[in-house]
């Protein structure tokens, strides 16, 4: 997989931006950005709506099923408006709102015995997903490290984000993949 330059990351987040705000204001978006090509490939995407610092919304797709482009319009969108875990944006917040744009590799089972999984698990490179039993719970990178969390503890809270007991990673059952994430922040 091919990484963003810096200039696609402004990119991408220039178009977060114009979706996000499209999407509070109710009017269509003032004219895409002029995108370059790695933005028709197929990537998974999160966009990452935050204000003074604290989450205000959270949307992507883990996998890479659409052209980069569309995936960041539409997680752009329902992060501003569809979050369900927040109220929509309002057009008073748009100033506060800072945006991130985390670009996702491929995520890998992570094939190890479950006591292993610790140590195989990277606090700052990876991200995870957890699945057991049709629960599904994903945390991207950067999260561990701003909660100062270790491998164990990144385990657990992901199996938690998943409605699963924290300690479902130690079971053979529970599915965890891991992740890269290449991050861009306004």
């Amino acid at each position: 997989m091919h990484l963003l330059s810096q200039t696609e990351g402004q990119l991408a987040l220039q178009l977060a931006r114009l979706y996000a705000e499209s999407a509070v204001t109710g009017t269509p978006p003032r004219g895409d950005p002029e995108l370059t090509e790695i933005f028709t490939e197929k990537r998974g995407v999160f966009v990452t709506l935050t204000k003074c610092g604290d989450l205000r919304g959270c949307i992507g797709f883990p996998f890479p099923v659409i052209p980069l482009a569309d995936a960041i319009k539409d997680a752009a969108q329902h992060a501003a408006i569809h979050d369900p875990r927040f109220y929509p944006v309002n057009e008073g917040e748009l100033r506060q709102i800072k945006i991130e744009v985390t670009i996702l590799t491929q995520p890998v089972l992570l094939e190890c015995e479950p006591g292993e999984r610790p140590s195989a698990v990277i606090v700052g490179r990876h991200g995870l997903i957890a699945e057991m039993n049709g629960h599904t719970g994903l945390l991207l990178p950067q999260v561990a490290v701003e909660y100062g969390w270790d491998a164990e503890e990144f385990l657990r809270e992901t199996c938690y984000k998943a409605g699963l007991r924290p300690d479902a990673w130690t079971n053979a059952s529970c599915n965890i993949l891991t992740f890269e994430g290449q991050i861009f922040k306004e």
